[in-house]
């Protein structure tokens, strides 16, 4: 427990002391309206109260990633839960931050735009592309996973039968819904019940396992196996741990969900809280589900054996039940499925809005956010017939490859203006080095090269991808704000700052 506690309080120690640093280092300007006031539309750009946007961003960006990652993460041992620490707070806090804050300074645009703005052309268009992907794949993730587990869930403690095909098809159909409305309709309006059963979740567990006299918490470990790899099946912990555990730690998928609470916030000053803030309270979860799989298994072989049984799902489904009894376990487990359903509708929701500003077609309209939505929607649907551990192992790449182009644009735009860009520079090279080493050394989604040869290749091509954004950052001042204006006639146009 002593482990769990010193976790936690190093993450709320990292948000009041490096996230303020962080924040001064930004340089925030409470007096400049945000987009919420300057480009208020009813639909996308609507301000919120501060606890709103907090509470959407949170679960916006806690999909099944930060339970999922974790469980499988925890195979790893303890390791799991340093890297869920120090990469939440030097890596995806700070990831987050700026993918939120960078859009709140320009006009709420999407992470494609911002990354050719500070990146160039070349890498808006590859983003653009990028983006996409990673959402749509993220979309069907968060169909899939959902319906599987509510209908274990129907099936298991009811005398009714559900097909998970008829689940897929209920989750999609309010997917398109809480695309298409205005944010504060559906999305604004049910997400404080959502927060609820999050937080019932989240804490129940852990109090359970807690007091619990079989399932004392990480009673197993010691400090010393942080920095030890005690996976049962032999996998090498580098660069694997840092694909598996991605949403608690780093998360290229928030960059895409940051500019829609951009578009919220009502003054500067608040974004610490919500950016950072919520990419904690995502570190927390994270360790809470880490800790549960490593202290409800007598063993990592217990665990070993759950995953293999019914993946990940049925861990959380097991511990549930076995820690809370029927009816609690029901509440718990609705808590873990309400995460992927808030992020899913909203994946879709940005992949709507990176379209839209790719094309320049305002949004005000019903019909031209249906025209955006509907080719999306169609893929999703298409991707839903693909095994759905294929699809997460495809998601897994494309999110943490999506966190390092956030991350150098972060870099380029604090180069652009001579401030400290070593706070985004170190994690955008140490996630370079991951993803590259990570693709060139797997054999399932990559070439299967020696990882040695995978490892070197890796480093080189982050130390040189440094230089490059270095050199063609450094003191080159503000980028050209050419974002879309929503018009009252809903044509989009460009405007100046």
């Amino acid at each position: 427990m002593i482990l769990f506690l010193i976790c936690v309080a190093a993450l709320i120690a990292g948000y009041f002391i490096y996230g303020a640093f962080v924040e001064k280092v930004f340089g925030i300007t409470p007096a400049r309206p945000t987009p919420a006031h300057s480009q208020t539309d009813g639909v996308d750009f609507v301000p919120m109260s501060t606890p709103k946007v907090y509470l959407v961003q949170l679960l916006n960006i806690a999909g099944v990633g930060p339970i999922f990652g974790p469980i499988m993460g925890a195979l790893y041992g303890p390791a799991a839960m340093l890297w869920i620490v120090l990469g939440c707070i030097f890596a995806g806090a700070v990831h987050d931050y700026f993918s939120g804050m960078l859009s709140v300074r320009n006009n709420g645009e999407s992470v494609p735009s911002l990354s050719g703005r500070y990146l160039g052309r070349g890498a808006k268009h590859f983003m653009n592309l990028f983006a996409i992907v990673l959402l749509l794949l993220v979309g069907v993730v968060f169909v899939s996973a959902p319906a599987s587990m509510i209908t274990n869930l129907v099936n298991d403690q009811t005398s009714w039968h559900v097909e998970v095909g008829t689940m897929v098809a209920i989750i999609f159909a309010y997917y398109v819904l809480a695309t298409l409305v205005p944010v504060d309709k559906v999305i604004g309006r049910f997400y404080p019940f959502f927060g609820a059963l999050l937080i019932f979740m989240s804490v129940g567990l852990l109090a359970a396992t807690s007091f619990s006299d079989n399932h004392s918490i990480l009673s197993q470990f010691s400090v010393s196996d942080m920095f030890s790899n005690l996976n049962p099946n032999d996998m090498p912990l580098w660069p694997a741990l840092f694909i598996t555990i991605a949403c608690g730690a780093i998360s290229g998928f928030h960059a895409t969900q940051s500019p829609l609470m951009a578009r919220c916030m009502e003054n500067e000053k608040n974004g610490r809280f919500v950016f950072f803030g919520a990419m904690i309270g995502e570190g927390v979860i994270a360790l809470i589900w880490c800790a549960i799989a490593l202290s409800f298994f007598d063993n990592l072989d217990g665990l070993s054996a759950a995953i293999k049984d019914g993946g990940p799902g049925n861990v959380v489904y097991t511990t549930s039940f076995g820690l809370l009894g029927v009816f609690g376990g029901i509440l718990a487990f609705l808590g873990v499925v309400i995460l992927p359903i808030t992020s899913g509708d909203t994946a879709f929701r940005s992949s709507r809005l990176i379209l839209a500003e790719y094309f320049k077609v305002g949004q005000k309209n019903i019909r031209n956010r249906i025209l955006m939505a509907a080719p999306l929607f169609a893929l999703g649907a298409v991707l839903t017939q693909v095994d759905f551990g294929v699809i997460w192992r495809y998601f897994g790449f494309a999110n943490q490859a999506t966190a390092v182009m956030m991350l150098w644009t972060a870099s380029a735009y604090l180069l652009r203006h001579n401030k400290l860009h070593w706070i985004t520079t170190i994690p955008a090279v140490f996630m370079t080095a991951v993803c590259v080493t990570f693709i060139l050394n797997n054999a399932t989604l990559g070439f299967g090269l020696d990882m040695q040869i995978s490892t070197i290749v890796g480093v080189i091509t982050s130390l040189a991808t440094a230089v490059y954004v270095i050199r063609i950052s450094k003191g080159k001042g503000e980028a050209p704000l050419t974002p879309i204006s929503v018009e009252a006639n809903d044509t989009a146009q460009p405007v100046d700052a």
